[in-house]
Protein backbone atom coordinates (compact mmCIF):
# COMPACT_ATOMS: atom_id res chain seq x y z
CA UNK A 1 0.00 0.00 0.00
CA UNK A 2 1.09 3.62 -0.98
CA UNK A 3 2.02 6.50 1.94
CA UNK A 4 -0.94 8.24 0.03
CA UNK A 5 -3.88 5.42 0.62
CA UNK A 6 -2.66 4.95 3.88
CA UNK A 7 -2.68 9.13 4.73
CA UNK A 8 -6.11 9.13 3.20
CA UNK A 9 -7.47 6.06 5.43
CA UNK A 10 -5.81 7.66 8.37
CA UNK A 11 -8.07 10.96 7.58
CA UNK A 12 -11.14 9.10 6.66
CA UNK A 13 -11.27 7.00 10.64
CA UNK A 14 -10.00 10.63 11.98
CA UNK A 15 -12.85 12.30 10.26
CA UNK A 16 -15.39 9.43 11.44
CA UNK A 17 -14.00 10.02 15.25
CA UNK A 18 -14.76 13.72 15.29
CA UNK A 19 -18.39 13.41 13.51
CA UNK A 20 -19.14 10.42 16.37
CA UNK A 21 -19.69 7.59 13.57
CA UNK A 22 -16.95 5.50 14.40
CA UNK A 23 -17.39 1.79 15.27
CA UNK A 24 -15.57 0.30 18.02
CA UNK A 25 -15.31 -3.00 19.01
CA UNK A 26 -16.48 -4.01 22.52
CA UNK A 27 -15.17 -6.77 24.28
CA UNK A 28 -16.74 -9.44 25.78
CA UNK A 29 -15.14 -11.63 28.57
CA UNK A 30 -17.54 -14.94 28.97
CA UNK A 31 -20.17 -16.38 27.14
CA UNK A 32 -22.88 -14.81 25.40
CA UNK A 33 -26.58 -14.95 27.16
CA UNK A 34 -28.95 -12.51 28.30
CA UNK A 35 -26.49 -10.65 30.34
CA UNK A 36 -22.81 -10.78 29.67
CA UNK A 37 -19.79 -9.30 31.40
CA UNK A 38 -17.77 -6.47 29.18
CA UNK A 39 -14.07 -5.60 29.63
CA UNK A 40 -14.50 -1.75 31.46
CA UNK A 41 -18.16 -2.08 31.98
CA UNK A 42 -18.87 -5.22 33.80
CA UNK A 43 -22.07 -7.30 33.60
CA UNK A 44 -24.11 -5.85 31.44
CA UNK A 45 -28.22 -6.81 29.55
CA UNK A 46 -27.37 -7.93 26.31
CA UNK A 47 -29.77 -6.57 23.25
CA UNK A 48 -27.53 -6.79 20.51
CA UNK A 49 -26.83 -10.44 20.06
CA UNK A 50 -28.97 -12.77 17.47
CA UNK A 51 -29.16 -15.29 20.69
CA UNK A 52 -32.92 -15.09 20.35
CA UNK A 53 -33.70 -18.96 21.88
CA UNK A 54 -30.97 -18.70 24.40
CA UNK A 55 -29.02 -21.17 23.08
CA UNK A 56 -25.63 -19.46 22.79
CA UNK A 57 -24.44 -21.19 25.91
CA UNK A 58 -27.00 -23.79 25.92
CA UNK A 59 -25.21 -26.81 27.85
CA UNK A 60 -26.57 -30.01 25.50
CA UNK A 61 -25.32 -27.59 22.92
CA UNK A 62 -22.30 -26.97 24.36
CA UNK A 63 -21.21 -30.67 25.21
CA UNK A 64 -22.62 -31.83 21.57
CA UNK A 65 -19.99 -29.43 19.99
CA UNK A 66 -16.65 -30.12 22.22
CA UNK A 67 -17.37 -33.72 21.71
CA UNK A 68 -17.32 -33.70 18.13
CA UNK A 69 -14.36 -31.62 18.46
CA UNK A 70 -12.54 -34.70 20.43
CA UNK A 71 -14.18 -36.91 17.95
CA UNK A 72 -13.48 -34.97 14.66
CA UNK A 73 -10.49 -32.52 15.48
CA UNK A 74 -10.87 -29.23 14.90
CA UNK A 75 -10.65 -29.15 11.08
CA UNK A 76 -10.94 -30.82 8.17
CA UNK A 77 -8.02 -28.47 6.61
CA UNK A 78 -9.74 -28.68 3.47
CA UNK A 79 -12.53 -28.05 1.16
CA UNK A 80 -15.47 -30.46 0.64
CA UNK A 81 -14.75 -31.70 -2.64
CA UNK A 82 -11.40 -32.41 -2.35
CA UNK A 83 -11.66 -34.42 1.53
CA UNK A 84 -13.26 -32.14 3.57
CA UNK A 85 -16.27 -34.14 3.59
CA UNK A 86 -17.24 -35.53 7.24
CA UNK A 87 -20.32 -38.01 7.96
CA UNK A 88 -21.33 -35.23 10.42
CA UNK A 89 -21.84 -32.99 7.84
CA UNK A 90 -24.10 -35.00 6.02
CA UNK A 91 -26.00 -35.73 9.26
CA UNK A 92 -26.44 -31.84 9.79
CA UNK A 93 -27.96 -31.24 5.94
CA UNK A 94 -30.43 -34.26 5.94
CA UNK A 95 -31.64 -32.81 9.43
CA UNK A 96 -31.74 -28.70 7.75
CA UNK A 97 -33.49 -30.68 4.70
CA UNK A 98 -36.04 -32.38 7.08
CA UNK A 99 -36.59 -29.24 9.43
CA UNK A 100 -37.67 -27.01 5.89
CA UNK A 101 -39.42 -30.27 4.10
CA UNK A 102 -36.85 -29.87 1.48
CA UNK A 103 -35.50 -32.69 -0.90
CA UNK A 104 -31.61 -31.78 0.10
CA UNK A 105 -29.21 -29.15 1.81
CA UNK A 106 -26.06 -27.81 1.33
CA UNK A 107 -23.85 -26.49 4.61
CA UNK A 108 -21.64 -23.20 3.54
CA UNK A 109 -18.87 -21.59 5.84
CA UNK A 110 -21.85 -18.56 6.57
CA UNK A 111 -25.23 -17.39 5.44
CA UNK A 112 -23.26 -14.48 3.66
CA UNK A 113 -21.24 -17.46 1.53
CA UNK A 114 -24.70 -19.17 0.78
CA UNK A 115 -26.35 -16.00 -0.32
CA UNK A 116 -23.12 -14.61 -2.63
CA UNK A 117 -22.76 -18.63 -3.91
CA UNK A 118 -26.00 -19.37 -4.90
CA UNK A 119 -27.79 -17.27 -7.58
CA UNK A 120 -24.85 -17.17 -9.94
CA UNK A 121 -24.21 -20.73 -9.95
CA UNK A 122 -28.29 -21.48 -10.76
CA UNK A 123 -28.98 -18.71 -13.47
CA UNK A 124 -28.68 -18.62 -16.80
CA UNK A 125 -29.10 -16.23 -19.63
CA UNK A 126 -32.25 -14.40 -19.76
CA UNK A 127 -33.49 -15.11 -16.14
CA UNK A 128 -35.08 -12.86 -14.29
CA UNK A 129 -34.47 -11.74 -10.41
CA UNK A 130 -36.88 -9.87 -8.50
CA UNK A 131 -34.97 -8.67 -4.76
CA UNK A 132 -37.28 -6.53 -2.34
CA UNK A 133 -35.32 -3.36 -1.81
CA UNK A 134 -34.63 -4.16 1.63
CA UNK A 135 -33.02 -7.43 1.31
CA UNK A 136 -29.80 -8.34 3.45
CA UNK A 137 -26.79 -7.13 1.23
CA UNK A 138 -25.32 -10.66 0.89
CA UNK A 139 -28.85 -11.16 -0.97
CA UNK A 140 -27.37 -8.13 -3.12
CA UNK A 141 -24.06 -8.66 -3.73
CA UNK A 142 -24.81 -12.21 -4.41
CA UNK A 143 -27.55 -11.00 -7.13
CA UNK A 144 -25.18 -8.37 -8.34
CA UNK A 145 -22.78 -11.33 -8.80
CA UNK A 146 -24.90 -13.00 -11.95
CA UNK A 147 -23.49 -13.15 -15.29
CA UNK A 148 -24.40 -9.67 -17.45
CA UNK A 149 -26.99 -11.50 -19.36
CA UNK A 150 -28.93 -12.05 -16.38
CA UNK A 151 -31.78 -9.64 -15.75
CA UNK A 152 -31.68 -8.02 -11.79
CA UNK A 153 -34.81 -5.76 -10.90
CA UNK A 154 -35.64 -4.41 -7.28
CA UNK A 155 -39.11 -4.30 -6.53
CA UNK A 156 -40.17 -1.95 -3.82
CA UNK A 157 -40.19 -3.13 -0.17
CA UNK A 158 -43.06 -5.56 0.14
CA UNK A 159 -44.92 -3.72 -2.54
CA UNK A 160 -47.12 -6.57 -4.27
CA UNK A 161 -48.33 -4.16 -6.76
CA UNK A 162 -45.10 -3.58 -7.84
CA UNK A 163 -43.87 -7.10 -7.51
CA UNK A 164 -46.97 -8.18 -9.77
CA UNK A 165 -46.29 -5.71 -12.20
CA UNK A 166 -42.35 -6.65 -12.84
CA UNK A 167 -43.74 -10.06 -13.11
CA UNK A 168 -45.89 -9.64 -16.44
CA UNK A 169 -43.39 -7.59 -17.51
CA UNK A 170 -40.92 -10.48 -17.42
CA UNK A 171 -43.43 -13.07 -18.22
CA UNK A 172 -41.57 -14.40 -20.84
CA UNK A 173 -38.28 -14.94 -19.29
CA UNK A 174 -36.85 -18.56 -19.07
CA UNK A 175 -36.89 -18.35 -15.45
CA UNK A 176 -38.15 -15.76 -12.85
CA UNK A 177 -37.19 -15.85 -9.05
CA UNK A 178 -38.81 -13.97 -6.36
CA UNK A 179 -35.76 -13.21 -3.35
CA UNK A 180 -37.01 -11.94 -0.14
CA UNK A 181 -35.51 -11.81 3.56
CA UNK A 182 -38.55 -13.33 5.70
CA UNK A 183 -37.63 -10.97 8.28
CA UNK A 184 -35.91 -7.44 7.50
CA UNK A 185 -33.58 -7.25 10.02
CA UNK A 186 -32.74 -3.56 10.17
CA UNK A 187 -36.61 -2.96 9.91
CA UNK A 188 -38.23 -6.06 11.89
CA UNK A 189 -41.06 -6.29 9.97
CA UNK A 190 -42.25 -9.34 8.45
CA UNK A 191 -42.07 -9.67 4.65
CA UNK A 192 -46.09 -10.64 3.14
CA UNK A 193 -45.00 -14.40 2.45
CA UNK A 194 -48.30 -15.90 1.74
CA UNK A 195 -48.98 -12.91 -0.98
CA UNK A 196 -45.82 -13.72 -2.28
CA UNK A 197 -46.21 -17.27 -3.21
CA UNK A 198 -49.78 -16.32 -4.40
CA UNK A 199 -48.57 -14.26 -6.89
CA UNK A 200 -45.36 -16.60 -7.30
CA UNK A 201 -48.07 -19.30 -8.14
CA UNK A 202 -49.83 -17.11 -10.64
CA UNK A 203 -46.82 -16.07 -12.70
CA UNK A 204 -44.82 -19.37 -12.45
CA UNK A 205 -41.87 -17.76 -10.55
CA UNK A 206 -39.55 -19.61 -7.71
CA UNK A 207 -39.22 -18.09 -4.38
CA UNK A 208 -36.39 -17.83 -2.36
CA UNK A 209 -36.83 -17.16 1.34
CA UNK A 210 -33.54 -16.06 3.39
CA UNK A 211 -35.28 -16.61 6.79
CA UNK A 212 -32.13 -15.60 9.11
CA UNK A 213 -34.29 -13.89 11.17
CA UNK A 214 -37.12 -16.11 10.96
CA UNK A 215 -35.65 -19.30 11.58
CA UNK A 216 -36.09 -20.17 15.66
CA UNK A 217 -38.35 -16.98 16.04
CA UNK A 218 -41.79 -16.96 13.74
CA UNK A 219 -44.10 -19.89 13.19
CA UNK A 220 -45.90 -21.89 16.54
CA UNK A 221 -42.65 -24.28 16.63
CA UNK A 222 -40.16 -22.25 14.92
CA UNK A 223 -40.01 -22.67 11.86
CA UNK A 224 -39.93 -19.15 10.56
CA UNK A 225 -42.04 -17.15 8.44
CA UNK A 226 -43.26 -19.89 5.93
CA UNK A 227 -44.63 -21.70 8.88
CA UNK A 228 -45.52 -18.25 10.47
CA UNK A 229 -48.22 -18.19 6.73
CA UNK A 230 -48.38 -21.58 6.38
CA UNK A 231 -46.79 -21.94 3.54
CA UNK A 232 -43.83 -23.96 3.86
CA UNK A 233 -44.53 -26.57 1.33
CA UNK A 234 -44.40 -23.56 -1.40
CA UNK A 235 -41.50 -21.58 -0.46
CA UNK A 236 -38.78 -23.56 -3.10
CA UNK A 237 -35.15 -22.12 -1.49
CA UNK A 238 -34.83 -21.38 1.63
CA UNK A 239 -31.03 -20.08 3.20
CA UNK A 240 -30.03 -19.30 6.55
CA UNK A 241 -27.44 -18.99 9.55
CA UNK A 242 -26.63 -21.40 12.00
CA UNK A 243 -24.91 -18.66 13.96
CA UNK A 244 -28.50 -16.73 14.85
CA UNK A 245 -31.38 -18.44 16.95
CA UNK A 246 -29.66 -22.12 16.40
CA UNK A 247 -26.58 -20.29 17.99
CA UNK A 248 -24.50 -23.58 16.97
CA UNK A 249 -21.49 -21.38 15.59
CA UNK A 250 -20.82 -19.95 12.06
CA UNK A 251 -22.58 -21.14 9.31
CA UNK A 252 -25.13 -20.88 6.44
CA UNK A 253 -26.95 -22.93 4.08
CA UNK A 254 -29.23 -23.72 1.01
CA UNK A 255 -32.05 -25.62 1.64
CA UNK A 256 -34.11 -26.69 -1.47
CA UNK A 257 -34.36 -29.26 -4.49
CA UNK A 258 -31.32 -31.71 -4.74
CA UNK A 259 -30.92 -30.16 -8.48
CA UNK A 260 -29.95 -27.08 -6.73
CA UNK A 261 -27.57 -28.55 -4.11
CA UNK A 262 -26.31 -30.67 -6.37
CA UNK A 263 -25.48 -27.82 -9.08
CA UNK A 264 -24.09 -25.84 -6.34
CA UNK A 265 -21.60 -28.45 -4.87
CA UNK A 266 -20.63 -28.34 -8.81
CA UNK A 267 -20.30 -24.67 -9.57
CA UNK A 268 -20.47 -22.55 -6.68
CA UNK A 269 -17.62 -20.89 -5.37
CA UNK A 270 -18.05 -19.74 -2.24
CA UNK A 271 -18.70 -23.79 -1.67
CA UNK A 272 -15.99 -25.05 -4.06
CA UNK A 273 -13.27 -22.94 -2.07
CA UNK A 274 -14.00 -22.48 1.70
CA UNK A 275 -13.11 -25.18 4.05
CA UNK A 276 -16.11 -27.24 5.30
CA UNK A 277 -17.73 -26.39 8.72
CA UNK A 278 -15.61 -27.49 11.40
CA UNK A 279 -17.16 -30.52 12.84
CA UNK A 280 -18.00 -29.00 16.57
CA UNK A 281 -20.68 -26.56 14.62
CA UNK A 282 -21.74 -29.17 12.46
CA UNK A 283 -23.07 -31.17 15.32
CA UNK A 284 -23.26 -28.46 16.92
CA UNK A 285 -25.93 -27.31 14.21
CA UNK A 286 -27.75 -30.70 14.89
CA UNK A 287 -28.35 -30.39 17.90
CA UNK A 288 -29.38 -26.89 18.33
CA UNK A 289 -32.53 -27.87 15.28
CA UNK A 290 -33.31 -31.21 17.94
CA UNK A 291 -33.60 -28.67 20.65
CA UNK A 292 -35.51 -26.48 18.66
CA UNK A 293 -38.54 -29.30 17.67
CA UNK A 294 -37.81 -30.66 21.13
CA UNK A 295 -38.99 -27.08 22.81
CA UNK A 296 -41.69 -24.99 20.68
CA UNK A 297 -42.73 -23.59 24.03
CA UNK A 298 -39.30 -21.65 24.32
CA UNK A 299 -40.37 -20.03 20.76
CA UNK A 300 -43.63 -18.77 22.03
CA UNK A 301 -42.14 -17.55 25.19
CA UNK A 302 -39.88 -15.02 22.84
CA UNK A 303 -42.51 -14.01 20.68
CA UNK A 304 -44.57 -13.16 24.10
CA UNK A 305 -41.13 -11.22 25.30
CA UNK A 306 -41.05 -9.56 21.96
CA UNK A 307 -44.50 -8.74 21.58
CA UNK A 308 -45.14 -7.44 25.49
CA UNK A 309 -41.22 -4.95 24.88
CA UNK A 310 -42.72 -3.44 21.77
CA UNK A 311 -45.96 -2.58 23.77
CA UNK A 312 -44.23 -0.92 26.69
CA UNK A 313 -41.70 1.16 24.17
CA UNK A 314 -45.17 2.12 22.87
CA UNK A 315 -46.75 2.97 26.33
CA UNK A 316 -43.37 5.12 27.08
CA UNK A 317 -43.74 6.83 24.02
CA UNK A 318 -40.47 5.62 22.55
CA UNK A 319 -42.16 4.37 18.92
CA UNK A 320 -40.74 1.22 18.42
CA UNK A 321 -41.12 0.31 14.48
CA UNK A 322 -43.39 -1.84 13.82
CA UNK A 323 -43.07 -5.26 13.53
CA UNK A 324 -44.52 -8.99 14.78
CA UNK A 325 -40.27 -10.18 14.96
CA UNK A 326 -37.77 -10.25 17.55
CA UNK A 327 -36.16 -7.28 16.11
CA UNK A 328 -37.37 -3.90 17.88
CA UNK A 329 -35.51 -0.83 16.37
CA UNK A 330 -36.30 2.47 17.39
CA UNK A 331 -35.63 5.43 15.26
CA UNK A 332 -33.63 8.55 16.36
CA UNK A 333 -32.46 10.05 13.41
CA UNK A 334 -28.80 10.83 12.76
CA UNK A 335 -25.38 7.83 13.36
CA UNK A 336 -23.56 10.00 15.41
CA UNK A 337 -26.99 10.06 17.99
CA UNK A 338 -27.63 6.78 17.46
CA UNK A 339 -23.97 5.74 18.40
CA UNK A 340 -24.27 8.60 20.93
CA UNK A 341 -27.18 6.89 22.67
CA UNK A 342 -25.58 3.35 22.46
CA UNK A 343 -22.61 4.53 24.64
CA UNK A 344 -25.31 6.13 27.17
CA UNK A 345 -26.82 3.46 27.45
CA UNK A 346 -24.17 1.66 27.89
CA UNK A 347 -23.17 2.98 31.07
CA UNK A 348 -26.33 2.59 32.56
CA UNK A 349 -25.95 -1.09 31.91
CA UNK A 350 -27.84 -2.05 28.77
CA UNK A 351 -25.91 -3.07 26.11
CA UNK A 352 -27.94 -2.03 22.40
CA UNK A 353 -26.35 -0.83 18.90
CA UNK A 354 -26.77 1.87 17.20
CA UNK A 355 -26.93 1.60 13.94
CA UNK A 356 -26.67 4.40 10.91
CA UNK A 357 -25.81 5.14 7.43
CA UNK A 358 -24.55 3.33 4.85
CA UNK A 359 -26.32 -0.07 6.89
CA UNK A 360 -29.35 2.18 6.87
CA UNK A 361 -30.50 5.50 5.07
CA UNK A 362 -29.36 8.99 6.13
CA UNK A 363 -31.97 10.48 9.05
CA UNK A 364 -32.72 6.90 10.38
CA UNK A 365 -30.26 5.95 12.04
CA UNK A 366 -31.82 3.79 14.89
CA UNK A 367 -31.14 1.53 18.39
CA UNK A 368 -31.90 -2.30 17.41
CA UNK A 369 -33.39 -4.22 20.32
CA UNK A 370 -33.07 -7.87 19.89
CA UNK A 371 -34.97 -9.96 22.45
CA UNK A 372 -34.43 -13.29 23.63
CA UNK A 373 -36.14 -15.87 25.01
CA UNK A 374 -33.34 -15.53 28.00
CA UNK A 375 -34.55 -12.82 29.00
CA UNK A 376 -36.62 -11.94 32.37
CA UNK A 377 -39.23 -9.20 31.51
CA UNK A 378 -37.55 -7.60 34.50
CA UNK A 379 -34.34 -7.05 32.20
CA UNK A 380 -36.63 -5.80 29.26
CA UNK A 381 -38.54 -3.40 31.37
CA UNK A 382 -35.07 -1.94 32.97
CA UNK A 383 -34.04 -1.64 28.89
CA UNK A 384 -37.23 -0.02 28.06
CA UNK A 385 -36.73 2.98 31.20
CA UNK A 386 -33.27 3.74 30.35
CA UNK A 387 -34.07 4.47 26.57
CA UNK A 388 -36.62 6.66 28.07
CA UNK A 389 -33.73 8.24 30.36
CA UNK A 390 -31.40 8.98 27.79
CA UNK A 391 -33.77 10.40 25.31
CA UNK A 392 -34.64 13.09 28.37
CA UNK A 393 -37.71 11.36 29.41
CA UNK A 394 -37.08 10.49 33.15
CA UNK A 395 -34.57 9.41 35.95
Amino acid sequence: MTNALISRLTEELQTAETDGTYKKLKTIEGPIGDKVWLKDNGEVILLSSNDYLGFANHPEIVSTARDALLSYGASTASVRFICGTQDVHQTLEKDLAEFHGTEAALTYSSCWSANTGLFSAITSTGDVILSDELNHASLIDGIRMTAKDVVRKVYKHSDMEDLEAKLIEYKDAPSRMIVTDGVFSMEGDIAPLDQIVALAKKHHALVVLDDSHGLGVLGETGHGTAEHFGVMSDIDIFTGTLGKALASGTGGFVAGPKAVTETLIQKSRPHLFSNALPASVAAAGSKSLELLSRHPETVQALQEKAKNFRIRLKELGLNPLDGGSAVVPVIVGETATAIRLAGEMLKKGIFVTGFGFPVVPEGEARLRFQVSAAHTEAELEEAAQTLKSCLGGGD
